[in-house]
């Protein structure tokens, strides 16, 4: 009996894994087990490949489909990934731009995208665009025009449909860019020559492609630019981290409630402001939920007003990637010794979402992100553990349960209190928790062999029934 079953799993890396004839297996019997993972460059996916050929009486397929399930039952980790540091890092002449990719954290965004181009431009491109002294929020919003949102290697720039296209950048998905001001316009000229140019630039199309320095296909390109792409909005000046006026921000762009409690609590207002220079991430409820959460919050003590509101502040700077790939225990403004005023940092799917014991807020827009500040909108307001309460649950926990979580708490802590954190609350996070993620951070994907068992199952089940 001899039996093929091809099964397809979105994975992320090519691997083959095969088996010679089993030596537990006498002539002439056969059995030969092979996994393979391929990409489909046309639609961005892979497929998992499983084969199985069996010419195997009852008892020894059983043997082989327990060997099998035992085998998938193990977590396997597959990385996969591309590293902009590490690609510009083989080409000295582009170090200055390789450089301030990693200091305005672009490197970090870059290496969590996929299908993404990155237009890079020699050290001495570089060397005129710094003879201007930029801040390094504005050196910023130029490279990030440099980073297109769509795969173009030298074939794809050389075949353009009807000529020309237009490639958002990542300096258009900041929302920093007014209009259609962040997008790039990529035409193949005369002579096989392909220009580029921002919208802002009034048509001109006086960049040119140069040469690729890396491509993955569908996955990254890094291609050379003959000089900085000109763009006045890209470019503009931006104002100094403590001039800008957090609350004003949030006010004009749905979190008007949220800014004005801030305003009208001057200790809370100036905890935030004190941070700005040194890197902040604000994280402002919308209006309509913290209409709704307000009552409550007048029933808070005076301290206990200063604590939540500082509860949505966390003195670092956090780009979206850098949150998508520094999931965890984030502190706060209001950590302080053993008032945690923590919560968790958690991806669903491509959403961030942000977790008490209590409550799932989801990130859902950006109102600014300019290093050192970043505010984004969340749908729900979050609750503190050291504030309110958990929801009653059903069945208490057991006791012995209970003990194992409290435990990491702190070795401070003999009785519990009204305040101890329930079983579900996550557990201490080391310092590290908070640290920048360098560009030297690749994206994973785990893929855990349980969640083949069940198709594993159907499989070799039929195959005992043949």
């Amino acid at each position: 009996m001899k039996t093929q079953t091809h099964i397809h799993l979105p994975l992320l890396r090519d691997l083959s894994i095969q088996t010679s004839p089993s030596p537990f297996l006498s002539p002439p019997t056969h059995f030969s087990f092979n996994i393979s993972f391929s990409r489909s460059p046309g639609l961005r996916t892979t497929s998992l490949i499983l084969s199985l050929s069996l010419s195997l009486n009852t008892m020894q397929r059983l043997t082989i489909l327990l060997s099998l399930l035992f085998l998938l039952s193990t977590s396997t980790t597959f990385t996969r990934g591309h590293n902009i540091t590490h690609i510009l890092g083989k080409h000295p002449s582009f170090s200055t731009f390789n450089h301030y990719l990693t200091l305005t954290h672009l490197a970090g965004e870059i290496n969590s995208r996929t299908t993404i181009t990155v237009c890079a431009v020699d050290n001495a491109a570089m060397s005129e665009l710094l003879s201007k002294h930029p801040s390094i929020a504005t050196i910023k919003n130029i490279l990030s025009l440099h980073v297109l949102l769509d795969y173009f290697g030298t074939k794809k720039l050389h075949q353009i449909r009807e000529g020309t296209a237009l490639a958002a950048t990542m300096f258009q998905a900041t929302g920093s860019a007014p209009g259609s001001t962040g997008f790039v316009n990529i035409t193949d000229v005369k002579g096989g020559k392909v220009a580029f140019g921002p919208e802002d630039n009034e048509g001109n199309l006086d960049v040119f492609y140069v040469k690729s320095l890396e491509e993955i296909p569908y996955n990254i390109s890094v291609i050379q630019i003959s000089k900085v792409l000109p763009s006045d909005v890209a470019a503009a000046p931006t104002p100094e981290p403590s001039a800008m006026n957090i609350t004003d921000i949030m006010s004009a762009h749905g979190c008007k409630v949220f800014a004005g409690t801030l305003i009208a609590n001057p200790e809370a207002s100036k905890t935030y402001q004190d941070n700005i220079d040194g890197g902040l991430t604000v994280f402002c409820p919308l209006d309509d939920p913290f209409k709704a959460f307000f009552p409550k919050f007048k029933n808070l003590t005076a301290s206990g007003k200063v604590s939540f509101l500082e509860f949505f502040g966390v003195p670092i700077y956090q780009s979206l990637a850098m949150l998508k790939s520094n999931n965890g225990i984030m502190n706060t403004l209001a950590t302080d010794g053993e008032k945690k005023f923590d919560f968790t940092v958690q991806n669903d799917g491509e959403d961030v979402t942000l977790k008490t014991r209590s409550i799932t807020a989801k990130i859902v827009g950006t109102l600014i992100d300019e290093q050192p500040l970043a505010i984004y909108t969340i749908d729900k307001v979050l609750l503190p553990k050291e504030l309110f309460k958990a929801a009653p649950t059903p069945a208490p926990a057991p006791a012995p349960e209970k003990e194992v979580a409290d435990a990491p708490k702190s070795s401070k802590h003999k009785k519990p209190s009204s305040d101890v954190v329930p079983s579900d609350s996550p557990a201490d996070s080391p310092d590290g928790d908070l640290a920048d993620q360098t560009a030297d951070d690749n994206a994973s994907v785990t893929l855990y062999g349980g969640r083949l068992v069940a198709m594993v199952l159907s499989l070799c089940s039929g195959l005992l029934l043949l």
